[in-house]
């Protein structure tokens, strides 16, 4: 198999959730058992690092992912979904892997594949575990798909596990309250295994505290321990000062923008604090970790700024704590007028989301080219019920050109609402 026909393969075969929804999902560790027991057990070979959450779990994987590389170590980096190319799921060293690679994996296990029928997910996830032994990484962060206590990579047992927050996000899957979603993500936490919470809430913390004391884990909350404000912007990124246990941390400079970056360090650097017990982590590689995380590890998406004049920017928000935070953000810089291209999946209770749309924008409604959007009719609809105005169009890219074609050189083009929109974008 060539690369393009064993990804085709793996779309033909598979359910893809990124494309069709839940009904992706197969519940359950049973399936990604069976595949990695056939690749001899591969995860059980990795020293790793596991950051699950509703928000924030991308860049905080790739923040610790560019530290890990600068302080010297060999860096497998487990993210899901892509925005353009299949192979930005698994990289080393920030290098995707290789086409032939995923060819070579998907030919050899086509037998397999077929006898287990796992999900699109699941195969990813032993690819991945395969690759970073096949790579012998010396550490490997790994990103939770959705949820925790029945994600397929939740068959590995870290060195310590991060938990960024908990918001209103897949609650046809993970359930209706904080407190259920609370409990599933918490299913990463390991017995005995150090556990990260970035952030403490008052409806989640005692979800987490009850299943990290009867695991015996120890449990830290990253929000308790450091405080991080932003002082300046550059063009080399956003400068943080931070706290630690009230007393001067000392500098970062960031390589990503967004004001929820600040939750993300916390956690990030209460996690580094952890792993300091057994790697070495000097504070030259935090520093060049963050400022160059961008460079090291290919993240995109998040607070991207694309032009100037008018200031383009892109964020792949999707939820009501991610939205949130993005409109926050805006706040912080100068604009005439705001122009969003927004477009969202349709198996999300929109209710909360579509509050947080401001009210003096103007809107161009689109949909990503994926089955699980929302019809773009359906989401003016439900803007124009909320006193929102704006325009419909046919694909992403239609809507990007129609607000650059209306937006004045002193004003702000934000794309958001859905990972599949921005992943759309012809110059990201």
């Amino acid at each position: 198999m060539t690369y393009s026909e064993a990804v085709a393969y793996l779309y033909a075969q598979l359910p893809v959730f990124h494309r069709v929804g839940a009904k992706a999902i197969k519940p359950g560790l049973g399936n990604i058992k069976k595949l990695c027991a056939a690749l001899g057990n591969p995860q059980d070979k990795l020293k790793c690092i596991h950051v699950g959450g509703t928000n924030g779990k991308g860049s905080s994987s790739h923040l610790l992912s560019a530290v890990l590389q600068a302080a010297g170590y060999k860096t497998g980096l487990y993210t899901s979904p892509h925005l353009k190319s299949f192979t930005e799921r698994i990289r080393v060293d920030g290098i995707p892997i290789s086409e032939n690679a995923v060819a070579h994996f998907v030919t050899q296990n086509k037998g397999l594949i077929e006898a287990i029928a796992p999900s699109f997910f699941e195969i990813t996830v032993a690819l991945a575990f395969d690759e970073f032994v096949r790579q012998e990484v010396d550490l490997a962060v790994i990103e939770v798909g959705l949820g925790g206590r029945l994600d397929s990579t939740n068959i590995i047992t870290p060195l310590v596990s991060l938990i960024t927050n908990i918001g209103w996000d897949h609650t046809d899957v993970l359930g209706d309250s904080l407190e259920k979603i609370a409990f599933e993500k918490a299913g990463i936490i390991k017995p005995g295994v150090p556990v990260v919470i970035s952030e403490r809430a008052a409806e989640t913390e005692a979800v987490f505290r009850e299943v990290a004391t009867a695991l015996g884990s120890p449990i830290a909350f990253a929000s308790d321990e450091y405080v991080v404000a932003g002082i300046s912007d550059g063009l080399e990124g956003r400068t943080l000062a931070v706290t630690h246990k009230g007393e001067a941390w000392g500098t970062l400079t960031i390589g990503l923008r967004g004001n929820y970056q600040m939750k993300n360090t916390a956690g990030v650097l209460r996690t580094l604090a952890v792993l300091e017990n057994e790697r070495a982590i000097p504070r030259k590689a935090i520093e060049e970790g963050f400022k160059k995380v961008v460079d090291r590890t290919g993240l995109k998406g998040r607070w991207q700024i694309l032009e100037h004049a008018p200031l383009v920017v892109c964020d792949t928000a999707h939820n009501e704590a991610g939205l949130t935070d993005v409109f926050a953000s805006l706040e912080q810089i100068s604009y005439a007028s705001l122009h969003v291209v927004v477009g969202f999946v349709k198996d999300k209770d929109l209710s909360r989301v579509i509050r947080l749309l401001p009210k003096n924008a103007n809107y161009y409604f689109c949909a990503a080219n994926i089955p699980r959007s929302l019809p773009v009719v359906e989401l003016q609809a439900l803007a124009q019920a909320q006193g929102l105005s704006g325009i419909s169009y046919d694909s992403v890219n239609d809507a990007v050109a129609a607000a650059k074609v209306n937006a004045a050189s002193g004003d702000c083009i934000l794309i958001t609402g859905s990972t599949y929109i921005v992943a759309e974008l012809e110059n990201l």
